[in-house]
């Protein structure tokens, strides 16, 4: 079973598990994933919801299914805006 990792961006929705049924897919950017024993075929995964910027937005913990979950290229995550100081 393939399981995220730190790094990973990820697309989760209903796929992934119902608590996300009826609502959009969220875009995340996994900080952790936890080695607590948990259902077959489920984990708890760290880190923070994107915006379409990709900066973070907001830190959650959530409890998905890895097989519904989506892996997001690094190339088509938008890299936050940094200003420069001058």
């Amino acid at each position: 079973m393939w399981v995220p990792e730190p790094g990973d961006v990820l697309r989760i929705d209903r796929r992934a598990s119902v608590q996300f049924a009826g609502s959009p897919p969220l875009v995340f950017r996994v900080i952790s994933v936890s080695k607590k024993p948990t259902y077959d075929g489920w984990a708890w995964i760290t880190g923070y919801v994107l915006d379409r910027k990709g900066a973070a937005v907001e830190r959650r913990e959530l409890f998905v299914q890895p097989a519904g979950v989506q892996l997001i290229p690094p190339a088509t995550v938008a890299a936050p805006a940094r200003r420069l100081r001058v």
